[in-house]
Parts: structure tokens; sequence; C-alpha cells
């Protein structure tokens, strides 16, 4: 399991984007890229990380589930995931 303050730092992040998401699309609209440089760093979508919903971890994210590989695999397997169920052929 990721570390807490991981978890914590990449919520806050999603919470900055949301506050300034307004003002960066009012900036880019009228290409004033120097205002959008005055804004905070974390205010970028791009430095928000998908992470597991139940672990978070990064790597091997799979965003319709929005969990990762190892968790998705283990949810599968005891049938807690609607509508997935392991192939067979």
């Amino acid at each position: 399991m990721a570390k807490t303050a991981w978890i914590n730092r990449n919520e806050r992040k999603r919470n900055t984007v949301k506050k300034y998401a307004a003002v960066r699309a009012e900036l880019k609209a009228k290409k004033d890229y120097a205002g959008l440089a005055q804004l905070p760093r974390d205010a970028s979508p791009t430095r928000v990380v998908n992470r597991c919903q139940v672990t978070g971890r990064r790597r091997a994210f799979i965003r319709r589930f929005k969990i990762s590989r190892l968790t998705f695999r283990e949810l599968a397997s005891q049938g807690l995931i609607p509508g997935v169920t392991k192939s067979s052929w």
C-alpha cells in the first residue's frame, strides 16, 4: 500500500486543479500564457496521478475500474466486481 502522505498529496493536487479549473480555462482562451505561468504548479491537471482507490498504487492502473491490476485480480476472483468473470475457452 502506498504511503498515506503520497495519497494525501495527490488528493491535495486534485483539489487545486478543481479550484483553478475555471481560471485556467479563461486564461487559455485569452492565450495569456504569462498569466498561466503565475498559477501554482499543482493547478495543472497533468500533475495529478491516477492511483488505485483501494491501495493507492500508481502503476498498472485500470481506468475503467479505478483500481490497480493486482486489486482488480483479487476482487474479480472473489466475484466482487459486477460483470467481470474469469475467461475460459
